[in-house]
């Protein structure tokens, strides 16, 4: 079977998972499914193929998801040359699409279900994997020196707990959930915002900016959030191109996940 024939499988439609999509997609690996839940909680919504359970389809840079409603359809949106995002959060539907590959890009610190027997290649992002027992490999999220890592045996850095530093900025820039209660923004995702600017509140306490920058980030307000959830982004460097362009951790990522592919059945 010719690599671009494999069929991959991708659990969550966020910001990681879609760097990854995107670079697959550009190898010319396109026969590409995302996995998704009813109600995505995708920050960088501009650069999410879940975004396409909301409003039917999205952009992702030049590559467009659009969603299914089974894997019936799968093969129609490839036809299309888009990528299909199915709402399947307890992934049912990978006993009938039976992946070459599958990659667990939900990114929850933990493993959520996902085994080595999933598929011939198990690929598990970041914490709560070890390669050879939860998955075949794993690739290092952390921000640093191995960002991008194929890790063969062994496991992730373990979750720090503290966001990468942009622009000399790391725990400021993110928004989270002061309390838990209902989420009402003040503000819209790319706006420019003031260090001390109230931006949203959650059950009437303030959400509020300890940064000045591009709002880049930014969660649809689904109701109910819980205490501590993030909520949003500030990019201090305040370029309205990032709001629409893949991070720098995203592409590393996202070609660690082609060259596992690649190791795999090339």
């Amino acid at each position: 079977m010719n690599l671009n024939e494999r069929v991959i499988a991708i659990k969550s439609g966020g910001e990681m998972a879609s760097a990854i999509v995107w670079r697959l997609y550009h190898a010319r690996l396109r026969r590409i499914v995302i996995l998704e839940t009813a109600h995505p909680l995708a920050v960088r919504r501009t650069v999410s193929f879940c975004e396409a359970v909301h409003d039917g389809s999205c952009m992702v840079e030049d590559v467009r998801g659009v969603r299914i409603e089974g894997p019936e359809e799968i093969e129609a949106a490839w036809a299309a040359g888009d990528v299909p995002v199915l709402v399947d959060p307890e992934w049912r539907s990978l006993e009938v699409i039976r992946p070459d590959a599958l990659v667990d890009a939900i990114i929850a610190k933990r493993n959520l279900g996902t085994s080595v027997h999933d598929a011939p290649l198990v690929v598990g992002l970041g914490p709560g994997f070890e390669a050879g027992k939860d998955a075949h490999l794993v690739v290092e999220t952390n921000r640093g020196h191995d960002l991008g890592r194929i890790i063969t045996a062994g496991m992730a850095a373990p979750n720090t707990g503290i966001p990468g530093t942009i622009g000399g900025f790391s725990k400021e820039r993110v928004l989270r959930a002061p309390v838990p209660g209902k989420l009402v923004w003040d503000c819209s995702l790319g706006d420019q915002v003031k260090k001390g600017q109230i931006l949203g509140r959650v059950d009437g306490s303030p959400v509020t900016a300890e940064i000045s920058g591009l709002l880049r980030g930014q969660i649809r307000p689904n109701g109910h959030v819980p205490q501590g959830l993030k909520l949003g982004d500030i990019d201090p460097r305040g370029d309205i191109a990032y709001l629409h362009t893949i991070s720098d951790k995203g592409r590393a990522i996202g070609g660690a996940v082609l060259e596992c592919i690649m190791r795999a059945f090339n």
